[in-house]
């Protein structure tokens, strides 16, 4: 797959929601909630100040990140299911 994001923007592969609870119960597809973490799989450059310098991410490619249940916008890529979100909508690097 071929995607770059600009400026503050990361593209994150969703980690998928447990199906089971830890009794055994299957928890059905339409009763999953929404994923609210993922893998960053890539980065933009980062933010570009007024005065021209460019300030980096925090993030980089390969962190398990945690992100608001509605943040980002979701996009199908090369049949992946993905999200794409500013840096300001991270709330943290799990791990």
């Amino acid at each position: 797959m071929k995607f770059k994001p600009l400026h503050d923007r990361i593209l994150v592969k969703a980690v998928e929601a447990e199906t089971k609870t830890k009794g055994g119960i299957i928890i059905p597809d339409t009763a999953q909630e929404k994923p609210q973490q993922g893998k960053v799989v890539a980065i933009g450059k980062g933010t570009r100040l007024e005065d021209g310098r460019l300030i980096p991410l925090d993030v980089k490619i390969g962190d398990v990140v945690m992100y608001g249940k509605w943040s980002g916008t979701e996009v199908k890529l090369a049949g992946d299911d993905l999200v794409i979100l500013k840096e300001s909508d991270v709330m943290g690097v799990v791990g």
